[in-house]
Formats: structure tokens, C-alpha cells, sequence
């Protein structure tokens, strides 16, 4: 009894660890360094690139004020959500004041 015991608990641990092999290699974006980025995701470096879009804003005001900062500019103040989900700021960037947006996307530009 005990050597049937051992053989499933031994068969079991090998599939499942063919199992999650399996899956990882079908994990999606994150397993395939060709897939498509999620683009409601921006990294740091893209975050000024892309036009600013219109819609549904889960940023914080933290987190918008991060986002921000982290695309260049300093001493962002009058931070405020507008009706188009963006959030506008002004800012400073190369010594000059400048109104910024962030999308929610994550994407960051002067306007």
C-alpha cells in the first residue's frame, strides 16, 4: 500500500510540474518577449510620445503627480482631473512653466 502511495504521489508531482511547464510556455504576454505590450500600459520612456487620449482615468492624483515627475518635469502643481479623464498640471521642464496632461494610458505631454 505504502510503495502505491508513494508511486501516485510521485506521478502526480510529475505531471503537475509538466503541467506548469506547459502552461508558462502558454502564459501569454508576459512568457513571450514578441508579444504586443497591454496598451493601457506605458513604461517611463514612452510615457511622452504618444497623443494624449479621452476616457476613464484610475490614475490617483499621487500616482499622476509620479507619472509626471517621472517624465521630466518638476514642481507639478494645480493638479485636477478634467471631463476628459486627463489630468492637467502645470509644470516646470528646462527651466521654462509649461501646462501638462497624463491620458490614462500613462502617456504625458505638454500642451
Amino acid at each position: 500500500m505504502k510503495r502505491l502511495t508513494t508511486l501516485a504521489i510521485s506521478t502526480a508531482l510529475t505531471l503537475g510540474v509538466a503541467g506548469l511547464a506547459s502552461a508558462q510556455d502558454q502564459a501569454g504576454p508576459m512568457a513571450d518577449p514578441h508579444a504586443t505590450q497591454n496598451p493601457a500600459i506605458k513604461s517611463p520612456k514612452d510615457m511622452t510620445q504618444a497623443p494624449l487620449a479621452k476616457g476613464h482615468n484610475s490614475f490617483t492624483k499621487a500616482q499622476a503627480r509620479g507619472r509626471i515627475r517621472k517624465a521630466g518635469y518638476a514642481n507639478v502643481t494645480d493638479l485636477t482631473l478634467d471631463a476628459d479623464g486627463l489630468w492637467q498640471a502645470h509644470a516646470t521642464r528646462d527651466g521654462q512653466t509649461v501646462n501638462v496632461a497624463l491620458d490614462y494610458k500613462g502617456n504625458v505631454a505638454a500642451q
